[in-house]
């Protein structure tokens, strides 16, 4: 027998203080006396005021006793005291249920989940009545599924709704949610109950010092023989725009040597197959090459069956590679051509100026040393213009001059750093609106860019410029930024949803790092040590954007941890047996409210009832009290 609401000292204090204030009022009560005057005579006050007598005793000790004992009683129903040992009262556990990944291996007709489900009912069965249980599913992040409650066919059903999540288990984080709960909420503390194999990352399994004392495992095993795709990579040649390369990583999770095929379709046709003999534990990857410019699906799969089937295939989307369609209009096609061929992502056509149209089905359009009648409508690049008719202010042409800074902030110039380059013949450009400057010399600009526009004060196939490694660079940068969508080198990922990983290109920049979900939401991401790190927790598409390329991740692969939990010996495992046949604290508050409010009941009938009327003098201070306050209320006779 305990108090809940309060001490056992703090119910003494009070009903001290209460019992002391009932016996002053039958202790302290003034009797009063009667006298007689005669009614035709004043009233002269004596100089000498009347005493008053107290009681030296108590008129009515059981009425005085039956009040305390009902004070008493109602005293302990407000501080709840309850039947039984405070270790017997009701608990509040947290039920972890592991649903990641590797929670889908099959053992013979069940899963994993499937066992961990029966441990867990079996164990929610086994609790007392008053004991509360909130339901949590881990996977990479805790998810509460329940709150705090002793509804047991509604935890149940939400343990039978629960389905296998795509990625590892993060032990310490879900533990360290689950106490958090039980400070925040649970009234008495009960255990943290771990359904099911978790398996995971080794920096996300806590050592037996970062456990706490009151958990409990439910453990699931079996002999789960499984090998899985772990990443499938696809890129093109950089030398062959159709050329597609692509990258299989396979990792063996069994304890014994596994042999397993791999084919790849696209569109259904085998484009390559492999063939793996992997050691426990062990991870290889496989290089094939195929040829397409088309759209299209490519399957990676292994045939075989294991436990857990969901890695065995991955499916990426592959694009349509368009090549990027440059007309050129010049008299001299062999100054340009040899800086057109080497960028295999376009294909160049070649005409003279005087067969130029303004609308040519093109992309873009190269106008070599002349001036149109009518500007292209097509972007364009302008080679060593005229001054007569330019589009934009020019000064006069200069010889044997000098380069000295290129503007790297611009996407035209970017990579670039030669200085002592020395210009044969060139234009100069002079500053106007709308106009940015990419390389300058010593007399001026001689290269700029507009909106849609790029122009070269020099022709880069000709004179000493031609043997420099500046002149293609500076040729594929303009032609990259006047096509970045066709130009964009793009990687096609299949990946494991979780914690996503990426080194970057020496070089690039955070604020040139775009990470866009489905429908272009933005993913919040770091980076850390030149590693671009995000986090996806289901499955879809991202797409990363670094400057001038692409990465495609086809987040559909499931995060199959790899390391197993070593569980520390002091771990309690099992269902606990007898906790319902255990006598759990039970609440009696409310028949101690009724018996105190039973007690007044009978002093009120026993002692007051009777002289309720007239006030007499041996009336029970509780009486004289009610007749007081009652007395401005009632009708004058």
């Amino acid at each position: 027998m305990f108090f809940l609401n309060l001490g056992l000292g703090e119910f003494l204090a009070i009903w001290g203080v209460v019992s002391g204030a009932v016996l002053a009022l039958y202790l302290l009560d003034r009797s009063r006396r009667k006298i007689r005057v005669a009614t035709m005579r004043f009233w002269t006050p004596s100089e000498k005021p009347p005493e008053a007598k107290h009681r030296k005793r108590i008129q009515q000790p059981w009425s005085m006793l039956l009040q305390l004992i009902a004070i008493g009683l109602l005293l302990a129903a407000l501080a709840q005291l309850r039947l039984g040992s405070p270790d017997r009262m009701s608990r509040d556990h947290v039920l972890v249920l592991d649903s990641s990944a590797w929670m889908g291996a099959r053992v013979g007709q069940m899963t994993l989940l499937d066992q961990a489900k029966r441990e867990a009912i079996l164990w929610l069965r086994s609790l007392p009545a008053g004991d509360r249980v909130m339901l949590v599913r881990a996977d990479a992040l805790p998810s509460p599924t329940t709150v705090f409650a002793n509804n047991r066919q509604a935890t149940e059903q939400a343990l039978l709704e629960t389905r296998v999540g795509g990625s590892a288990v993060n032990l310490k984080a879900t533990i360290d949610f689950a106490r958090q709960m039980q400070r925040q909420h649970g009234s008495g503390l009960g255990e943290i109950v771990l359904a099911g194999a978790f398996r995971g990352h080794a920096n996300d399994l806590p050592s037996e010092k970062e456990l706490p004392a009151n958990v409990r495992l439910l453990p699931v095993k079996g002999d789960i023989r499984n090998v899985g795709i772990r990443k499938v990579t696809l890129r093109r040649s950089p030398a062959d725009a159709q050329l597609w390369e692509v990258f299989v990583a396979v990792k063996n999770y069994s304890t014994r040597v596994e042999a397993v095929p791999l084919a790849v379709t696209f569109g259904s046709a085998p484009v390559g197959s492999a063939r793996f003999t992997l050691a426990p534990g062990a991870e290889e990857s496989a290089r094939i090459e195929f040829r397409t410019k088309a759209a299209g699906y490519l399957e990676a799969r292994l045939v075989t069956r294991d436990g857990i089937s969901e890695d065995n295939a991955a499916t990426l989307e592959l694009p349509e590679q368009k090549l990027v369609r440059v007309m050129v209009y010049t008299r001299d096609p062999g100054l340009i051509r040899p800086l057109l061929a080497a960028n295999s992502w376009l294909t160049a056509s070649y005409a003279l100026p005087e067969t130029y149209k303004a609308d040519v089905d093109a992309e873009i359009v190269v106008l070599d040393r002349f001036i149109p009648p009518v500007k292209p409508t097509r972007r364009s690049i302008w080679i060593a213009p005229p001054v007569q008719g330019s589009p934009i202010a020019m000064l006069s042409p200069a010889k044997n001059v000098k380069l000295t800074g290129w503007r790297n902030d611009h996407p035209m110039a970017a990579g670039l750093r030669s200085l002592d380059l020395k210009l044969d013949e060139t234009s100069v450009f002079a500053p106007s609106a709308g106009v940015s400057v990419v390389a300058e010399s010593e007399v001026g600009a001689v290269v700029v860019a507009s909106k849609d526009a790029a122009y070269l004060g020099f022709h880069p196939g000709s004179g000493a410029m031609r043997l420099e490694l500046t002149a293609p660079l500076l040729m594929a940068n303009t032609l990259e930024w006047l096509a970045p969508e066709v130009m964009r080198r793009r990687e096609v990922t299949g990946e494991s949803v979780g914690n996503v990983q990426i080194p970057l290109e020496r070089g690039a920049e955070a604020g040139s790092i775009r990470v866009l979900g489905a429908g272009d939401v933005a993913v919040p991401f770091s980076v850390v040590d030149g590693t671009l790190q995000f986090y996806a927790g289901e499955r879809g598409m991202v797409r990363v954007q670094t400057g001038s390329k692409e990465q495609v991740y086809s987040l559909s692969l499931p995060d199959v941890a790899e390391t197993a939990w070593d569980v520390p010996a002091k771990v309690r495992r099992g269902i606990p047996r007898g906790l319902t046949d255990s006598i759990a604290s039970r609440d009696i508050w409310q028949w101690l409210a009724m018996a105190g409010g039973l007690l007044l009941l009978v002093e009120w009938l026993w002692f007051g009832r009777t002289r309720l009327p007239a006030v007499q003098q041996g009336s029970t201070p509780m009486i004289e009290i009610f007749r007081r306050f009652t007395a401005p209320f009632r009708k004058a006779s």
